[in-house]
């Protein structure tokens, strides 16, 4: 009896086990994957791998919360703004649902924000009294070739008549005087009364130069037979006598060729305390994909971006004057691509490192250099490697700002190419003759990367793609820490999610790193399937926080002046090695100024350290930021927040 009952055990031991053997056989790579992924798992959740390589976390807001997130900027209060607009999705623009999310990282909480208009694409930066300024957005979707059913484009509106503006509503026709077709304008324009030109000399009367305005017309009807291949003039409906002879529009060809966004002129402040937007003074030119940027008075300058015809603002230029909430001109006329990386200078000009985000001519603007706005004169920096893939690339001030150093990041080429870089590139703009020299080498050529300060004066750049907008399944999933004392890069935990597109990353206060956004064009190698947007947060705590323990920081006052000192609480002072401020980060389109790292005169005593804010009022400008202290081995404090008035 017991042998026969240990023959049957043996008898179904060998059956299992050929049942084992052979659904190995035919899920051998999936076990592999299986195994591979579970060993995975467990090595980056070992404490030794964390203190070496950092560790990732996904944060998956409730469904009620999602969106699909185009712009993030850290406030003062420690939370997050988080700006869709309509988030690049028509459908959400049609029905005018427009998103922002307020996330406070620390508590987990999140909070639905009133839209006031699409701020889709529009631009940010942070201003002196803790406010956020955002400009510009979005008034209508771009249309591709094979949708667009109704012929139109341009009209320039003429008013020869010195004595007075003229007004021309929306829905006006314009008719050709050869072509005779009609357009209608999309919206409304007013044309400034013509401008009496005199003889300096003889102070005879010479011309009147015309009055300009320029809207966006659509044929009456669909159909390629409406189209103009031509320049025409177009007489005005609902126009009489002196009237219909000094106000005319002339338009090019007018056709059913793709349309660009459109952008608006609208401007608020975000107020962090209340927590809602502000109208502010509209801006003089409508503007899609705009910088905004901090002037040396004070004033920001808005830059670039598609305007209410879609088309690339041609080079006019304004600032903001933050105690009158209003705009106004520059007096220099300089055009440069959409999302142009341009920043303050320690000396008041203004550098530009020829990353920018897209639209706009090849050969306009593209070129890296020092511009100095009074006198609008242009030095190039030579030295750029792949000179022509810089859109899409990153810029980043290498801390600490006083050096001056900065570092361009990858890039790819004009529009929709398939070219990218692997090249980073520093430039140090204190040296006699400014010249870019190559920096490490990226392992793949990178469009869209992430790139953040950390505290302890390193940056951590992430993700980005290969390809535009991550086409066949080109993102890339790796990290890395630069540190400019060794010059080289220091590959760390990949990143689990991909990003590209519409994508950026935020330091928080207690050190970490937020990852947002990602929009990529098809969701599998193949090109067959259509993107979806990544609304996953992704969190990366960098390696000196699994370090034994971290600095403390606490007391001392919430407003240091420029050029003054201010004493904090630390039970740690002894080890304290450096002390930074680090201006919090507005981040869109692989474009962030307003990040940088300033390093502040430091002075230990038993049981505080005292700081010492440098007087240049170009290298620290008024506001909120962190302030960081760092120890011996480099781990940082948690921040404390202080205002430069």
């Amino acid at each position: 009896m017991k042998d026969r009952a240990g023959r049957r055990r043996a008898r179904r031991l060998a059956i299992g086990a050929a049942v084992v053997l052979a659904l190995a056989g035919m899920n051998g790579p999936w076990l592999y994957r299986f195994g591979t992924e579970q060993y995975h798992e467990y090595k980056i959740n070992q404490p030794e791998y964390k203190a070496r390589n950092g560790h990732w976390d996904i944060v998956e807001f409730p469904k009620q919360f999602r969106q699909n997130t185009i712009h993030a900027a850290l406030l003062h209060t420690g939370k997050i703004l988080l700006i869709a607009g309509s988030g690049n999705n028509q459908d959400n623009f049609n029905a005018k649902r427009f998103d922002t999310r307020i996330w406070d990282p620390a508590k987990g909480t999140i909070k639905k924000i009133s839209t006031p208009k699409d701020l889709f694409c529009t631009g940010h930066t942070q201003l002196a009294n803790g406010n956020l300024l955002i400009a510009g957005g979005t008034k209508r979707y771009e249309k591709l070739k094979g949708d667009v059913t109704k012929a139109g484009g341009l009209m320039i509106v003429h008013n020869e008549s010195p004595d007075k503006p003229v007004t021309v509503p929306a829905g006006t026709k314009f008719t050709g005087k050869e072509n005779h077709k009609t357009f209608v304008s999309k919206d409304p324009v007013v044309v400034e009364r013509a401008t009496k030109v005199f003889d300096k000399k003889t102070g005879k009367f010479l011309r009147n130069d015309p009055g300009l305005g320029r809207i966006y017309v659509e044929a009456e009807r669909r159909g390629k037979r409406y189209e103009t291949g031509t320049q025409d003039n177009y007489r005005i409906a609902g126009l009489k006598g002196a009237d219909a002879r000094n106000t005319y529009g002339i338009a090019q060809k007018l056709a059913l060729d793709k349309k660009d966004f459109q952008g608006i002129r609208d401007a608020f402040e975000f107020d962090p305390v209340a927590e809602k937007y502000i109208k502010v003074d509209p801006m003089e030119e409508a503007r899609w994909y705009p910088t905004l940027t901090t002037l040396s008075d004070g004033k920001i300058l808005s830059l670039s971006g598609l305007d209410e015809i879609g088309q690339l603002v041609p080079g006019k230029n304004e600032v903001f004057d933050p105690k009158t909430r209003k705009w106004a001109y520059t007096k220099g006329v300089r055009q440069f691509p959409t999302y142009p990386a341009i920043t303050l200078m320690q000396n008041g000009k203004l550098f530009y490192s020829g990353s920018n985000a897209g639209y706009g001519p090849d050969n306009v603007g593209r070129d890296p250099g020092i511009w100095d706005l009074a006198s609008n004169r242009f030095t190039k920096i030579p030295g750029m490697s792949d000179p022509k893939l810089l859109e899409t690339s990153g810029t980043v001030l290498l801390p600490p700002a006083q050096n001056e150093k900065y570092m361009v990041i990858g890039g790819g080429g004009v529009g929709e190419s398939e070219r990218s870089s692997s090249h980073t590139r520093i430039v140090d703009l204190l040296a006699k003759k400014p010249r870019f020299r190559d920096g490490p080498r990226l392992e793949k050529g990178t469009r869209y990367p992430q790139y953040s300060i950390l505290p302890d004066d390193t940056v951590l750049v992430s993700g980005g793609s290969e390809d535009y907008r991550g086409r066949g399944d080109s993102n890339i999933l790796q990290a890395r820490i630069y540190d400019g004392g060794t010059n080289a890069f220091k590959r760390v935990a990949d990143p689990l999610v991909g990003r590209n597109y519409h994508s950026g990353s935020i330091l928080l206060p207690d050190g970490r790193v937020m990852f947002f956004g990602s929009d990529s064009l098809y969701a599998d190698k193949a090109n067959t399937k259509p993107g979806t947007f990544e609304q996953r947060i992704e969190i990366y705590t960098p390696p000196y926080l699994y370090r034994d323990s971290r600095p403390s920081l606490s007391g001392g006052p919430k407003t240091v002046k420029r050029g003054g000192s201010a004493t904090f609480s630390t039970a740690h002072a002894s080890a304290v090695r450096a002390a930074r401020l680090i201006r919090p980060s507005a981040s869109t389109h692989v474009t962030d100024v307003d990040q940088k790292s300033i390093a502040l005169k430091l002075k230990r005593s038993e049981h505080a350290v005292t700081v010492t804010v440098p007087k240049n009022r170009n290298l620290v400008e008024s506001g909120w930021y962190m302030l960081f202290v760092t120890d011996d081995q480099g781990t940082p404090s948690k921040a404390q927040w202080v205002k430069v008035p």
